[in-house]
């Protein structure tokens, strides 16, 4: 019996590695938060997970606003098989971000310094 618990254990290790989270993936949801919440809002990531899908990261996160209670807020971002970091959807938890909106945040937002400067950093 022991040997299978060894077995089951080192499975579960392996998995835990294997779920762990893309670090560029992560980066590139990261800095698409800002345009998920009011402007002013301030941003804290609490969590950086696989997301539900495969190529998919999930970043649960609280929204705060002056004078008003911290918001829990997720979205979850979408990569293609292009290229390890080319995001191909943005949902969260107001709802999917429209095909417009998600061609204008890839070509002319996330990879620039403005972006690079709102990343709220990892949780």
């Amino acid at each position: 019996m022991r040997p299978r618990l060894a077995a089951l254990a080192a499975l579960m290790g392996l998995a835990a590695c294997a779920g762990s989270p893309d670090a560029e993936q992560a980066r590139t949801c990261r800095r698409a938060l800002p345009t998920l919440v009011p402007a002013g809002a301030r941003i804290t990531v609490l969590r950086t997970a696989p997301g539900p899908q495969e190529r998919s990261i999930r970043v649960d996160f609280s929204q705060e606003r002056e004078g008003r209670s911290p918001l829990p807020r997720y979205a979850v971002c979408e990569f293609s098989g292009l290229s390890r970091t080319d995001l191909s959807g943005l949902t969260s938890d107001r709802g999917p971000v429209g095909g417009a909106a998600l061609y204008l945040l890839k070509h002319y937002y996330l990879d620039t310094p403005d972006a690079a400067l709102a990343d709220p950093g990892p949780g």
